[in-house]
């Protein structure tokens, strides 16, 4: 008599976990360590100033006084730049029971909403891009982050090593700019993790045989500086920034708006309007050249 097995059996319910596994890293350090703030137009401007340089000032008893020159503060400006996620979803693909959602369309827009704010830490630190003020045809794009620090460190091997962070540090506080957070992609890591073993250093392994093997804060003498990583930034940059110097710049905030119905299913339209706005742009430092 043959043995009835689960290879003839009919009807077996399937087994499918319950969660949904989803790796694609979501993190934006930099929009996430600055502020915002509103602005009222697609170009928005703001003005920076400077005091002379320091100097030798010695008066003649008596003598007239001389006037100096003045000179006016600078303008600086950005354009707004629109960005959007657009999903639809059938009426059946939220009716029916599904593994590891409730609903397909709130489902689906956290997923836009995480693309979005990704999106965005690009569009601020990932990419060189220059100010397109746009027109019926063009989109608009924003300054980003590289274009609005004027100061800048060359790696003259292609290595961001030590000494380029110590001329960046004292370029930065020659300049009276106070950064805290030096901005790195993640394969500088293990090259910041290496200072720790050059000549005249010692790594202490606890009693817990424990190796660690990173550097969380980089103390200078111009300032201690928090080493963050980004996955998004520029991959031939390190940013040492001051963040309470940079903000975004919000024309619209990111929404949903379910557009017109036409058949049997939603569809969903995320979209946002901002920028980002150096407060001055002889502040913070670019280490630039890394390969």
């Amino acid at each position: 008599m043959s043995t009835y097995t689960t290879y003839d059996q009919v009807g077996k319910a399937e087994s499918v976990s319950d969660v949904i596994t989803n790796i694609t890293p979501s993190d934006t350090p930099f929009h996430s360590m600055i502020k915002d703030e509103k602005v009222a137009a697609r170009t928005f401007s703001w003005l920076e100033d400077s005091l002379d340089a320091a100097g030798a000032n010695a008066q003649v008893e008596g003598a007239d006084a001389a006037m100096a020159t003045l000179t006016d503060a600078v303008e600086r400006s950005n354009t707004t730049q629109i960005m959007s996620k657009a999903f639809q979803v059938s009426a059946t693909a939220d009716a029916i029971k599904s593994y590891g959602r409730a609903k397909e369309t709130a489902y689906q827009l956290g997923k836009a909403l995480k693309s979005l704010k990704k999106d965005v830490e690009f569009a601020l630190v990932g990419s060189d891009q220059a100010a397109v003020t746009g027109s019926g045809s063009v989109a608009r794009k924003m300054a980003t982050v590289s274009q609005q620090i004027t100061n800048t460190t060359a790696s003259a091997d292609g290595v961001l090593n030590e000494a380029n962070i110590l001329t960046a540090g004292q370029a930065a506080f020659n300049a009276g700019s106070d950064p805290s957070v030096l901005m790195i992609r993640p394969a500088d890591a293990q090259t910041i993790a290496g200072y720790t073993s050059a000549a005249g250093r010692n790594r202490e392994v606890g009693a817990s045989k424990t190796l660690v093997n990173v550097v969380d804060l980089l103390v200078t003498p111009y300032g201690e500086y928090k080493v963050v990583l980004n996955r998004h930034q520029l991959t031939d940059r390190a940013f040492l920034i001051d963040p309470s110097m940079f903000k975004t710049a919000t024309l619209r905030p990111f929404t949903r708006t379910l557009l017109a119905k036409n058949g049997d299913s939603d569809k969903h339209y995320c979209v946002g309007e901002m920028s980002v706005k150096h407060k001055n742009f002889a502040d913070s430092q670019m280490i630039t050249g890394l390969t």
